[in-house]
């Protein structure tokens, strides 16, 4: 499994830091930036990278950062096949769940709320989620990404 990263400055050193630990336990990452701090960059030009590449390669999955993580998420999610969950501190809880029941293939962690110890705590536990097979959630899953249900949205 590749992970992909991506952040704007308001994620920059938590990315760093996170990119790190990943890589020190084995893992295969692609920082997709931003790869210096810039005060004035967007993070919608790194999560929109992050989205198309977990959209291209169902075996992957992103981790975004941002300020609140918010903007982020929702970039993230209006890429078909993305299922980005957010987390910005508090119960770990539902970052399980949002691989256990909503197969999320991207994590969005609100850099300004999380610190380098949650942010691993949160991520472990996410990585090592593994999405339910029970047919309720694997029926959501693919309800989410019904080209008809995009008509109904307002």
């Amino acid at each position: 499994m590749k992970i992909y990263l991506g952040t704007d400055h308001a994620g920059f050193e938590l990315k760093e830091e996170i990119k790190t630990y990943l890589k020190g336990k084995g893992l295969i990452v692609e920082d997709q930036g931003a790869f210096t701090l810039d005060p004035e960059d967007d993070y919608t030009d790194y999560v929109k990278i992050v989205a198309k590449m977990v959209h291209s390669d169902p075996e992957s999955v992103g981790i975004i950062l941002g300020g609140s993580g918010q903007g982020e998420a929702i970039c993230a999610n209006r890429y078909k096949g993305v299922r980005a969950a957010l987390y910005y501190g508090g119960s770990l809880e539902i970052v399980r769940l949002s691989r256990e029941h909503n197969s999320a293939n991207i994590l969005s962690l609100g850099a300004r709320f999380v610190k380098f110890d949650e942010a691993k705590q949160a991520i472990d536990l996410w990585l090592s989620t593994p999405a339910s097979t029970d047919e309720r959630h694997l029926r959501r899953v693919r309800e989410i990404d019904d080209d008809e249900n995009l008509g109904h949205i307002i």
